[in-house]
């Protein structure tokens, strides 16, 4: 069982969803983990047990001998396609960028070259003694960003 194989077989399951594929990982042992999102809104579990079902009826398990996990691309994970960058446009996101510096804001532009920020940051002010908040919009090209992820407030 490859990879190749999996995406051909559940294409127009995940597509008829309004779903799209994130991740999808086979260990040696066949361990078959597929991790979606939706295109507008969230992954509901119906969507995650229509997945597996469509899969189950695709792949033989006597056959393939194999073990399957269909999640939502979680919270707290990273992203790692486009579509989920674009979906994330005007949503505050956590940015670590190489170097170890981390921001905070709101994701302004994404395409495949880079993303842009917008956030504030206490400095200093020419010509003033305290720190002042200043607002800045950055681009920075994916070489330098290690991680993006949506940032979850907690009020």
């Amino acid at each position: 069982m490859n990879v190749s194989d999996i995406i051909d077989a559940m294409t127009g399951e995940i597509v008829a969803r309004g779903l799209y594929i994130v991740d999808i990982s086979v260990s040696r042992d066949n361990d078959v983990t597929l991790t979606v999102e939706s295109e507008e809104g969230t992954v509901e579990l119906e969507d995650c047990v229509s997945l597996s079902r469509a899969f189950e009826a695709k792949f033989d398990r006597e056959k393939e001998d194999y073990s399957l996990t269909v999640s939502s691309a979680g919270l707290d994970q990273p992203f790692k396609v486009l579509k989920q960058y674009l979906k994330a446009r005007g949503s505050k996101v956590e940015i670590m960028l190489k170097g170890g510096r981390k921001l905070v804001g709101t994701l302004t532009e994404a395409d495949e070259e880079g993303i842009t920020l917008k956030y504030s940051a206490k400095e200093a002010v020419e010509g003033k003694k305290k720190k002042e908040i200043v607002e800045h919009e950055d681009r920075y090209a994916m070489d330098q960003v290690n991680s993006v992820r949506p940032f979850i407030e907690f009020e």
